[in-house]
């Protein structure tokens, strides 16, 4: 075993492990048999790596650099993402036993069937304040999203970082137009965009906007929690997918019983979770959701495309009626190096908009962003543009990310 990730401790607790399971495979179906059996599946999930141990020094490095992600896999190295680009830590290649051991304190009979049954499970892990002076990446405490994963039969694990600290607007660096996504208090608001470019940041900067301004019932539906949210003068109930409710779409009927005004749905997985969401959104909650596509024209293709063919002239008369907005964004790395800054597309669902969608004309909506400035709206040449005016990004970065060269051109010239 790597010597990184030795702990005699931790090698005691998965030899206990080994022994209970090797234990309970022998124990007669009696009832005191049954009884232990239940127990087990139902044991809590441990919450935070021991002190000490493998996987709480490799979260400490991954918070003291500052990265967004950790990758564990075996025959590499742990593999680290800061702004955007992958470094491997200095030290030798994990094996199986490595990831194993790190891991094990962590599952439950429930959580290791659905890694054999489905492959992967996902949980979360939080990581108190370390004691290292002068380092500010560890003064305060740290939350992680753990998909735990097998690839070339053995085990592996995608690591998410989500600071405790909620972030505003200001902090993930987005225009100030954002706080009108959820201005209204019905409606559905789309965050899109590729996996990393920081959907879920925008939605709890968006949820935080709300706790400090409106006292209302919000409703978080996610998988699994990322960022918990403190009740300022909003009331917030934060529900997990696999913990507190089986689907995204059974959660969301559940909580339309439940008395909110907003709800947040992690991601739109699937129809009935899509047709949920537009019914709610029609019959007055503000629902907020993110999709992973790139534009808006594409998040209407994939909210319709979900249902059969006969469905879709009607699910897109109700998207026209209930749509408040769509906002993508993607992380462009700083020109000087360090860190990334989102480029947003912004698009208010206005009369001419609501009018395209319901008539199947979704190739007008770059027409109608571009004239819809004074109402708010921003085009992603728009947003590189003023990217490269003020020296966050390169002109070369956003010229590679632009969709129309001309238009960027135009906007980088102030025409």
């Amino acid at each position: 075993m790597n010597d990184f990730f030795k702990n005699p401790e931790l090698e005691r607790l998965v030899e206990e492990l080994n022994r209970d399971r090797d234990a309970q495979t022998n124990l007669d179906e009696s009832d005191e048999g049954s009884d232990s059996e239940r127990r087990r599946a139902e044991r809590p999930l441990q919450t935070e790596p021991g002190l000490g141990s493998p996987l709480e020094r490799v979260l400490r490095e991954m918070a003291r650099r500052g990265a967004s992600d950790l990758l564990l896999i075996t025959g590499a190295p742990p593999v680290l993402r800061l702004s955007g680009q992958l470094t491997s830590l200095d030290q030798g290649p994990l094996d199986s036993e490595d990831v194993q051991t790190m891991f094990a304190p962590f599952l439950n009979r429930k959580t290791t069937e659905r890694l054999e049954k489905e492959g992967s499970t996902d949980f979360s892990l939080r990581l108190g304040p370390g004691t290292t002076e002068g380092d500010a990446n560890l003064a305060g405490a740290w939350r992680f999203r753990i998909n735990l994963h097998r690839q070339r039969g053995q085990l592996a694990a995608a690591i998410r970082a989500l600071p405790m600290q909620v972030p505003t607007l200001a902090d993930l660096n987005l225009p100030p137009v954002f706080s009108e996504l959820v201005r209204p208090t019905r409606g559905l608001v789309l965050v899109c965009g590729p996996t990393g470019s920081g959907k879920s940041s925008t939605l709890a900067a968006l949820v935080g906007e709300l706790n400090k301004s409106r006292p209302i019932h919000i409703v978080t539906i996610e998988d699994p929690i990322e960022y918990e949210h403190r009740n300022v003068r909003a009331i917030i109930e934060q529900v997990e997918v696999g913990r507190d409710t089986p689907t995204f779409s059974a959660a969301l009927r559940a909580a339309l019983r439940q008395d909110p005004d907003v709800i947040l749905v992690g991601e739109m997985r699937d129809l009935d979770t899509v047709a949920t969401a537009l019914t709610a959104a029609e019959t007055g909650h503000l629902i907020l959701s993110t999709l992973h596509t790139s534009d808006a024209s594409q998040a209407i293709h994939r909210m319709v495309d979900v249902f059969p063919p006969a469905q879709q002239g009607q699910v897109r008369h109700q998207l026209a009626l209930s749509l408040h907005a769509i906002a993508c964004q993607q992380l462009v790395p700083r020109a000087e190096g360090r860190g990334r800054v989102p480029a947003v597309e912004v698009m208010f669902a206005n009369t001419a908009i609501r009018n395209h969608i319901r008539n199947e004309r979704l190739q007008n909506l770059r027409q109608e962003l571009t004239l819809g400035k004074r109402q708010g709206m921003i085009t992603f040449e728009e947003s590189l543009a003023q990217l490269v005016r003020v020296g966050a990004i390169s002109e070369e970065e956003a010229r590679i990310r632009a969709r129309s060269e001309e238009e960027f051109g135009s906007q980088l010239r102030g025409l």
